[in-house]
C-alpha cells in the first residue's frame, strides 16, 4: 500500500491534502528525494499512525537506500525521546531544569550514518510535528549554519506538516467511513 492509495478515495474535506502531497511531495523541486521522502517517513513514524508509517516506509523504498532510511527511523525516535524531555524543560516555569544535564543517550544523532543535513531535516520536521520549540530552534540553526536556506528548511516542515495532515485523514476516514452520512 501507497499514501497515495491511503488518500485516493478521501472525500472532498480532504482534496487540499491530496492536492498539496501531490505538490509538495511528488513534484519536489526544493529537497533531494532523498531528503523528501526521508521526511515522509520520519513524519509518518512521528504521526503514530499504523497504516501511514507502513505506506510510507514502502513508497520511500524507491527513493532512500537502506542506510538513509534507517537514520530517517532514527531521526524519529530520537526526537520522540528529546521532543518530550525538552519541551517540558522549555515549558517548566522552574528554569533549574534546563541547567540539570539530561543523561540521555543521543547517539543516533553522531552516528546516523546518513547525510547530516538530511538528518537534521528529518529531526527539524518531526520536532514541528511534536511541538517542541527548543528542538526546532536548534536543528533549525545547525541547519543554517551548515549553509541550508530557509526555503529547504520550509519545505521539510511543509512536507511534515502534509503528513501529519494524512494522518488525519486516515484515522478520520477509519472512524467515519464516507458511506456513512454522519449524522448531527
Amino acid at each position: 500500500m501507497t499514501i497515495d492509495t491511503l488518500i485516493e478515495n478521501v472525500g472532498e474535506y480532504g482534496k487540499d491534502i491530496k492536492l498539496n502531497f501531490s505538490t509538495h511531495v511528488r513534484q519536489q523541486t526544493e529537497l533531494t528525494p532523498q531528503q523528501a521522502w526521508g521526511t515522509v517517513v520520519a513524519s509518518a513514524i512521528a504521526t503514530g499512525n499504523n497504516e501511514l508509517i507502513a505506506a510510507a516506509y514502502e513508497q520511500a523504498r524507491e527513493f532512500l537506500p537502506p542506510q538513509a532510511a534507517e537514520a530517517a527511523k532514527a531521526a524519529a525516535t530520537v526526537m520522540a525521546m528529546n521532543n518530550i524531555y525538552y519541551r517540558f524543560q522549555h515549558l517548566a516555569e522552574n528554569k533549574k531544569y534546563g541547567t540539570i544535564p539530561a543523561k540521555l543517550r543521543m547517539n543516533a544523532i553522531r552516528t546516523h550514518g546518513s547525510d547530516p543535513i538530511d538528518f537534521e531535516l528529518w529531526c527539524t520536521a518531526v520536532s514541528a510535528i511534536n511541538g517542541c520549540g527548543a528542538c526546532v530552534d536548534s536543528h533549525e540553526k545547525v541547519l543554517r549554519e551548515k549553509g541550508v536556506g530557509e526555503e529547504k528548511i520550509l519545505a521539510a516542515v511543509r512536507i511534515a506538516s502534509i503528513v501529519h495532515a494524512i494522518a488525519s485523514v486516515v484515522a478520520t476516514e477509519k472512524a467515519i467511513p464516507s458511506a456513512q452520512p454522519v449524522s448531527v
